[in-house]
């Protein structure tokens, strides 16, 4: 959902370049200048300069800064450890971890008016639950082999018509709730706050609207990390 205006069109129409303002875009440059890609690069470009500005340098006696962010990622390198093991929390962390940054403050910048969150693009969540729904399946054949078509056939030889095609489907199901899910509740959120804005004209009348998009926005990301660790380590696990 776009905002009635947005910061980072406005610079690009004021570049020369074009914008996209309605669904599809006419050519590749407006595929790229497209809201959900200029605010991807937005948040990508925050955490970047965040990061580097918070910490720097890994310090022996560390600051206010790495202080916050080792107790983020310690906290989340441990809640992976404790749900998927530690042998994938080392190989997938930094992917699920940059995952959870991204989605987190992809969702609350919507929250700022003349921002959009990328999130609330169906093309940013499909793009992300693609990703998780490939290298879940990249670890069950790492890990068993041929063997990993056991997780879709049933304890019983004689079930396999009837399990098969429900294994498959729920499998697939996985790109649904990961993509759909994501971008209902934040395209929720930025049209309600949209009409809100454009009705009220003010910041109290949205107030706790945004109140409850800050929760939302949390809860979501929170709820694509838990669903990749669990995919993760199901597709690890033996079939039973």
């Amino acid at each position: 959902m776009e905002h009635p205006i947005l910061f980072t069109s406005l610079l690009l129409e004021k570049a020369g370049l074009p914008v996209t303002h309605g669904a599809v875009a006419e050519n590749f440059i407006e595929y790229f200048t497209a809201p959900y890609m200029t605010y991807t690069w937005v948040v990508m470009a925050f955490l970047f300069f965040t990061a580097k500005l918070t910490m720097g340098s890994i310090e022996l006696i560390p600051g206010n800064g790495q202080n916050f962010w080792e107790i983020v990622v310690g906290g989340f390198h441990d809640f992976c450890s404790e749900n998927m093991g530690q042998k994938l929390t080392e190989q997938f962390f930094p992917l699920i971890a940059t995952f959870g940054l991204f989605i987190m403050v992809a969702n609350l910048v919507g929250l700022i008016p003349g921002f959009m969150s990328p999130t609330a693009s169906l093309n940013t969540t499909l793009a992300l639950a693609l990703i998780v729904w490939i290298l879940h399946h990249y670890i069950g054949i790492r890990e068993h082999g041929w063997r990993y078509y056991k997780h879709f056939i049933g304890p019983i030889w004689w079930l396999i018509p009837l399990m098969l095609p429900i294994e498959l489907i729920s499998n697939f199901a996985r790109i649904v709730s990961l993509s759909v899910r994501l971008f209902g509740n934040i395209m929720a959120k930025e049209t309600l706050l949209a009409i809100l804005f454009m009705l009220a004209g003010s910041w109290f009348a949205p107030l706790p609207i945004m109140l409850l998009g800050v929760l939302v926005s949390f809860v979501q990301a929170m709820v694509f990390v838990l669903l990749t660790i669990v995919y993760f380590s199901q597709a690890k696990e033996h079939a039973h």
